[in-house]
């Protein structure tokens, strides 16, 4: 047991750290708000993504094209990941509080272990199904309440719930060909696809276009920065050796510092059904997500085809 800690604990830490930087950017996301609608946010952190990653590879000199079997997943791997999961959770944020976001965020491992059962035919086992059950109760209640400082909580948050679905298949189809490439290499492709296809959803926002502010601007650097490609990087490096449903499994971290984030930066109050929700959430999430399931899941990835 010790052994195999010890030859995953990169792995994990990477992971976790990635989780860390990403609890943050509901916050940061919450202040950008200020001068950047919600879409037109999500691009521009990538545009600075990709010079970043652009600028590393250039640095390494890692000029590697993809394999041409390689690029349908590359590019709905940044569909995916990126544009359509960073447009809902940006407008979810927009129309919830930062906390309630981060408690929400909770529920993806369970989704993920719920989309894992029909896909990878993973043993459905008691223990799973009233661990998805209790999650899903957890959220329920989370969905329900009206927090103050949200300009329509229930969408926001039913947005940010149908989020998890998304981020549960970047994590099927990313596993596809992440070992495939250097981790820059692949991060770069595959923020250029999701940069590329969320361009022509900002002119949705062109009416709410404004300079931004000092402050803003390096809010935003921030998010491209550490958030993005900081984070990414160290989330696909755990995603080389662990399963989709552990690496999910992890986010149950990201609700205890968002929360805690989101009183200290933004003084969000946290309510008592907030933090039962936020309990019953990752209790089920625990029981859902077993940890004999690695080894399952990667032979199976090898013999199902999205």
């Amino acid at each position: 047991m010790n052994k195999l800690s010890s030859k995953y604990g990169v792995y994990y830490a990477s992971t976790v750290l990635a989780l860390l930087l990403w609890s943050t950017s509901f916050i940061a996301t919450k202040i950008a708000y200020a001068t950047f609608p919600p879409i037109t946010l999500g691009a521009c952190r990538f545009i600075v993504a990709t010079v970043v990653l652009g600028t590393l590879i250039i640095v390494k000199r890692q000029f590697i094209v993809p394999q041409k079997k390689h690029l349908p997943w590359i590019l709905l791997s940044g569909a995916l990941g990126i544009t359509l999961y960073f447009t809902m959770e940006n407008i979810g944020v927009s129309m919830t509080t930062a906390s309630n976001a981060a408690l929400i965020v909770a529920s993806y491992p369970a989704v993920t272990a719920l989309l894992e059962l029909f896909i990878y035919r993973t043993p459905f086992t008691l223990k799973k199904a009233v661990g998805i059950g209790i999650a899903i109760l957890g959220v329920g209640i989370l969905s329900g309440l009206q927090e103050v400082g949200g300009s329509n909580p229930l969408l926001g948050n039913l947005i940010l719930i149908a989020t998890g679905v998304v981020w549960a298949f970047y994590n099927f189809v990313t596993r596809k060909v992440v070992e495939e490439y250097p981790g820059t290499v692949f991060a770069f492709y595959q923020t250029v696809a999701g940069m590329l296809l969320f361009l022509p959803l900002t002119l949705l926002e062109r009416k709410s276009w404004q300079l931004p502010t000092t402050y803003t601007f390096g809010v935003l650097i921030y998010l491209g920065v550490f958030c993005s490609v900081a984070a990414f990087m160290l989330y696909n490096f755990g995603l080389k050796k662990l399963s989709a449903g552990t690496s999910v499994s992890l986010m149950n971290l990201v609700p205890i510092f968002g929360v805690f984030f989101s009183i200290i930066f933004l003084g969000e109050t946290v309510s008592y059904q907030q933090i039962g929700g936020g309990i019953i959430v990752i209790g089920g999430v625990v029981l859902s997500v077993s940890h004999g399931r690695e080894k399952q899941i990667v032979i199976h990835a090898k013999e199902t085809i999205l």
